[in-house]
């Protein structure tokens, strides 16, 4: 079988069961200072304004990230030192590259967790052993950190350029098409006034118009991914914002579509009508990833440290693992028949506002979660 990159670090460090075993006999003494260590590492962050300005909500999520680093040092004295001790470290070096911390503040902040660990060890003669299972398991967890953050920055400069290219196509392309669909239009305007009575005919040039009205749809979509144009802003209630994006979506008697929580939120500072299409959006991707058009759908309010969340989801089968990775790229969609412009015009409207868009995988179906300021 062979070896995971997990393990080929193990080996290099030459991580071995009697340094799991000393890390456990570590941690009843370092526990009783991991609230203290936490404050040390986060006061040395708050004193660089580069990793200071690099925090999600910057010092008033601080508190929060205490109980985070806390919890992480239990998990780095506990183990076990597994595949899914791998994963979930992993997801930390991506997180770095999201909030766009430079990677030097890494080691920095290892060499600050390294320092009050091995204090810790010293103080205590019979520790001895901990000393080099500190350093090792510390050199794996920021050789995780840098490759994850390697990775991940990687393929965001590639999805960048990916982007370029296909803005630079997509609005020359899109430009192109407006004229031509502007003279089917207008013929299909002549047309329908001599149809008379010929119900054939009629059905025919319906769905004629039908197709040119899906085409600007998308040709919109692609414009409106591209324009920076300013955004006119007004106090914007939410719950009113969904009720119309709802209304517009009309889900199926055979949907169970619920609302809650919105009608108590504060205002939120934006264009009401993009707002309106980003719930359209998300609503009507939920009732549509419905098998058979059968299940529930819901859109639930809430408040989230400084600003709103709306959580949008439903129990259809969710999204796979590889359409997950660049869910919010144009052209990338999981539903059959799908264009794969709508995310990316979420994602960019909700930006535009300040906020942000994530995915969860629920249990079962999927969960987008939009957070705006307030």
């Amino acid at each position: 079988m062979e070896e995971t990159l997990f393990e080929e670090l193990k080996r290099y460090v030459r991580f071995s069961s009697e340094d799991e075993a000393a890390l456990r006999a570590l941690h009843p003494v370092a526990q009783p200072h991991f609230q203290r260590i936490s404050e040390v590492f986060y006061n040395r962050i708050l004193d660089h304004p580069e990793a200071r300005h690099a925090l999600e909500g910057g010092e008033s999520q601080v508190g929060r990230l205490k109980v985070t680093l806390v919890a992480w040092m239990e998990g780095l004295l506990l183990g076990p030192w597994d595949e899914a001790y791998y994963q979930k470290r992993a997801r930390i070096g991506r997180v770095h590259v999201r909030i766009g911390l430079p990677q030097h503040y890494m080691f920095g902040a290892m060499n600050v967790l390294r320092r009050e660990l091995k204090g810790i060890v010293e103080a205590s003669s019979a520790m001895t052993p901990a000393r080099m299972a500190v350093d090792k398991i510390l050199d794996l967890e920021l050789a995780i950190m840098l490759h994850t953050f390697r990775e991940d920055l990687l393929a965001q400069q590639a999805r960048m350029e990916r982007l370029a290219t296909f803005g630079q196509l997509s609005g020359a392309i899109g430009h192109e098409l407006r004229n031509p669909l502007g003279v089917i239009e207008s013929s299909l305007y002549v047309l329908r006034s001599h149809v008379n009575s010929d119900e054939r005919l009629s059905k025919h040039l319906g769905r004629i118009g039908e197709q040119v009205e899906i085409a600007n749809r998308i040709v919109s979509n692609l414009l409106e991914i591209l324009r920076d144009a300013p955004m006119s802003r007004e106090p914007v209630k939410l719950a009113e914002v969904v009720e119309r994006a709802a209304s517009a979506v009309a889900p199926p008697e055979t949907v169970a579509f619920s609302v809650e929580g919105l009608a108590d939120l504060p205002l939120v500072h934006g264009s009401p009508d993009q707002l309106r299409q980003v719930f359209f959006n998300l609503i009507q991707n939920a009732v549509q990833a419905l098998p058979g058009g059968r299940g529930n759908a819901k859109v639930i309010g809430r408040r989230s440290g400084k600003g709103v969340e709306v959580v949008v989801e439903d129990d259809g089968p969710g999204v796979d693992e590889i359409t997950r990775r660049r869910l919010f790229e144009p052209l990338i969609t999981a539903r059959t028949g799908g264009v794969g412009l709508g995310l990316a015009l979420v994602k960019r409207i909700v930006e535009r506002h300040g906020g942000m868009i994530a995915y969860e995988a629920a249990n079962p179906g999927a969960r987008f979660v939009v957070h705006l300021p307030v």
